[in-house]
């Protein structure tokens, strides 16, 4: 069982972490990256003890952000920056 369902609106992004993290009674964070969400995983777990979280969320907000960022990278020209070599 796990010891709380939390939404994924309650969560934080750390770019640090890459992931949505939330505080765990411990000290540490429940972590739950865009990858795992994109798969479906409901579970964050704490990396420093045995607690975790349920995390509520709807699928289609990540598969459908995901969709769109693959559309978007075909899309825009590249970006080339002029180097000056002395």
């Amino acid at each position: 069982m796990s010891y709380d369902e939390v939404e994924i609106e309650d969560m934080e992004w750390n770019e640090e972490l890459q992931a949505y993290t939330y505080p765990c009674p411990c000290g540490d964070l429940f972590q739950m990256t865009k990858e795992d969400l994109k798969l479906g995983e409901e579970i964050a777990r704490c990396p420093s003890c045995s607690l975790y979280i349920t995390v509520v969320y709807n699928i289609e907000d990540f598969l459908a952000d995901s969709d769109q960022n693959r559309r978007n990278n075909g899309l825009q020209p590249s970006k080339q920056q002029t180097v000056t070599v002395a």
